[in-house]
């Protein structure tokens, strides 16, 4: 498999075979993002830590009855 990277003034390109796993491939660019949006926020890591938390219980509370039979 053959990678190739090249930068332009307003972007990065990064070329890959056809058969490359898209899949695989989407997650790496998802984590991509996440880094460059990550880079520029100001929010703390005790508030990501509660944010998360109200997530799962969330989630919890709206899918519990699925798994507690």
């Amino acid at each position: 498999m053959n990678v190739e990277i090249q930068r332009t003034d307003k972007e990065i390109l990064i070329r890959v075979s056809a058969d490359t796993d898209l899949t695989g491939l989407q997650r790496i660019l998802d984590y991509i993002r996440f880094r460059e949006i990550a880079s520029r926020s100001k929010v703390t890591q005790e508030q990501i830590d509660t944010l998360a938390k109200e997530v799962k219980e969330s989630w919890w509370t709206k899918n519990r009855d699925k798994f507690m039979k």
